[in-house]
């Protein structure tokens, strides 16, 4: 569901797996709420279990990508990141016992799908409201002690910045190795680093950010892949598509035909039609 507001609610489920479930990070701020059934989160390379009733908030620019269980249900908000005044500075991983502040979750997002779908008049102001108010409750739980950290430890401090230069450097040339020189470590400990915090080497890391960003390109008309491909740090397009071919198994000429085919199936829009499965990048 799309707002005028530039708010938008999604259900993970009606979208292709590579929307979420590859790395990326977004100009908007998201918020995951997960109301049944289990699942995973990497957020700023620290992969984290997920229970009934978790909230994961993720502010704009930081990397994550998200795994549902088979049975779970849930709805993610994004807001631009002009509405976080009231939100936190940092990802915040929340685990709600309370069973009012379930309630009360669950009913400030059902309200906005109400709005969105109702489509009444001063229709942003409503949903400008009823986003603030999400940050309200989450700042109310995290001080209720709802917060799961992760431990603080060098391999995922390691891992968290190495998210962060992946996040500012994935269109460039820059592979592995050269960000670990630039985090003053060697390619060995960053990937070591980097499978203790996630389950991912560093130039899977790399590569689900970089396969992200191809595949929403490519789920529009425009650029061309040989401009996809520049934008993206390689060499030639025939590099681009034996990259792609091995992640995924198609070309992408096959994954833009694809795309064009199921028109909603573009980012951020409800998707009608089953997807090309995504192949796990090989560790």
């Amino acid at each position: 569901m799309t707002a005028p507001a530039g708010i938008r609610l999604v259900s993970p489920g009606q979208l292709p797996p590579w929307h979420y479930g590859l790395l990326h990070d977004r100009p908007a701020m998201t918020l995951l709420w997960l109301t049944r059934g289990q699942g995973r989160i990497t957020v700023n390379g620290i992969r984290r279990g997920l229970g009934t009733h978790n909230a994961v908030f993720v502010p704009p620019g930081v990397l994550f990508a998200f795994d549902p269980g088979p049975q779970a249900l849930t709805l993610v908000l994004h807001a631009p990141a002009s509405e976080d005044a009231l939100f936190p500075d940092e990802p915040l991983h929340l685990r709600i016992r309370d069973a009012r502040a379930q309630a009360e979750l669950t009913g400030l997002l059902e309200g906005m799908q109400r709005e969105i779908t109702q489509n009444r008049p001063h229709l942003a102001e409503a949903l400008s409201a009823q986003v603030q108010l999400s940050g309200v409750w989450l700042r109310r739980q995290e001080a209720a002690g709802a917060a799961d950290h992760p431990p603080d430890c060098a391999a995922l401090r390691l891992a968290v910045a190495y998210a962060g230069s992946v996040s500012a450097r994935f269109r460039s040339a820059a592979g592995p190795g050269d960000l670990a020189a630039e985090l003053g470590v060697t390619g060995t400990h960053l990937t070591r680093a980097c499978r203790t915090a996630c389950g991912r080497s560093a130039l899977d890391i790399l590569s689900e950010r970089r396969l992200h960003e191809a595949r929403r390109l490519l789920a529009q008309p425009a650029p061309p892949i040989g401009q996809i491909a520049r934008d993206l740090g390689f060499n030639s397009a025939a590099y681009f598509t034996r990259f792609i071919r091995r992640l995924t198994g198609q070309s992408p000429s096959d994954l833009r035909a694809l795309a064009q085919q199921s028109p909603g199936t573009r980012p951020g829009g409800p998707a009608r039609l089953p997807p090309a499965p995504v192949r796990r990048i090989l560790r």
